[in-house]
This record gives C-alpha cells, structure tokens and sequence, in this order.
C-alpha cells in the first residue's frame, strides 16, 4: 500500500499527539516537531478536524485535542478519511483495477497480504500505540 504525502502527515500527526502527554498541541509546536511545511500543516489540521479526528481551541493558548477517545481512533479509519476506502485495494503492479478473469501477477499474493493488513489498521487504534510507546520508553 502507498500512501499519499497528506495522509503520511496525519498519521505522524495523530501518532505524535498520542504518544505524548499534553493538554494542548499548538499548530507552531507540530510544526517544529514534524517538520511540515506551515501552510500545508495548517490545510492537513483542518482537515483532520472536518473529519471530527482533532478539535480546535483558537487564542493564546490554543492548539488541538482528539476530539474522541484515542481507543474510537484506528489506522485504518485515518487513512481511509484521508486517500479514500479504495487506498486498500489498489493493484500493487500499480494498476487501476485487476480483472477477475486476468488478474496481476501479484493478485493472490497481495490480496492475502493486503488482507491481512486492513485488519491489522482495523485493530490498532491510537491508545494501542500510545501504550506500547510508553511501554518501550518505560
């Protein structure tokens, strides 16, 4: 699976918001610390609050939260908001659709793979990689 530059982003993003410990997280703070570009940092936080993954609080002391329990937050529902339900079922040969009848080279192979890699976005939600972050950092 490869995913686009924007939902790479948010994935750092959401993944860096939960492995740490803050009350708030300024746009200038995620900025600094995951090295995007403003103006794009600006758009992707935007658009990881529409989809109701982040909420924003403006003024001195303003930044972002979740806006729902890390543990309702899993990888595949990030990446999904982000390139689209299909982002799970491209053709790695990089094809737009394999045929039923002439698959790929690659189809069956993938298709276990790809399989097996959607459950696992499925089932790792944001609170899991916080506790194994804070159990490897402990």
């Amino acid at each position: 699976m490869i995913l686009g530059k924007t939902t790479e982003y948010a994935l750092s993003v959401l993944a860096y918001m939960a492995t740490r410990s803050q009350d708030m997280y300024p746009a200038e703070l995620l900025h600094r610390e995951l090295k995007i570009p403003r103006h794009y940092l600006r758009r992707l936080l935007t658009d990881l609050s529409k989809k109701g993954f982040i909420a924003s609080s403006r003024g001195r002391n303003g930044g972002f939260v979740f806006a729902r329990e890390l543990s309702m937050i899993n990888f595949a529902q990030v990446i999904d908001a982000m390139e689209g339900e299909e982002a799970m079922n491209i053709c790695l040969l990089g094809f737009t659709a394999c045929i039923v009848d002439k698959p790929c080279a690659m189809h069956d192979l993938w298709s276990d793979a790809r399989s097996k890699m959607a459950e696992t976005l499925k089932n790792t939600s944001l609170a899991d990689l916080r506790e194994k972050y804070l159990n490897d950092k402990g």
